[in-house]
């Protein structure tokens, strides 16, 4: 079996995802109420935790299932996306938390996920050029 490994911007993406947690969470605590804050965590972890599992998946199904990918993938989908709802469903009948705070939480993936590629475009903005035939714009 080949092994699958993380590239850098993977990587930097996970331990990005907690720095842009923690860095929310800090705020949220200082500037935000307590209920708040909560929902900021329980979102964040739910994000995080979603992504980790969704690279685990790509992962094993490509390694055991690479002929037959797409079924594979579907189905995992469902069971992640109706885990998730449950999992929703009971942070927000359940404990004390306020919704917009959540819905940042559960963008803490997305926002870092910009701001790793933005940032890895400042560092280097015309790496593009360097491929022959290459421009600013992917035309297919």
């Amino acid at each position: 079996m080949v092994d699958i490994q993380k590239t850098i911007l993977q990587r930097n993406i996970e331990i990005g995802n907690w720095i842009t947690l923690g860095g929310i969470l800090i705020l949220s605590f200082l500037l935000l109420s307590g209920r708040f804050t909560l929902g900021v965590l329980l979102g964040g972890l739910v994000s995080i935790v979603n992504f980790y599992w969704l690279s685990r998946d790509l992962k094993s199904t490509l390694l055991r299932h690479a002929d037959r990918a797409k079924p594979f993938m579907m189905v995992k989908y469902y069971i992640r996306f109706i885990v998730t709802g449950v999992v929703l469903f009971v942070v927000i009948t359940r404990a004390p938390v306020d919704i917009f705070g959540l819905v940042l939480g559960l963008s803490v993936v997305v926002i870092n996920v910009i701001l790793t590629v933005i940032g890895a475009n400042l560092k280097n903005p015309l790496r593009r050029f360097r491929k022959k035939n290459a421009s600013l714009f992917i035309v297919r």
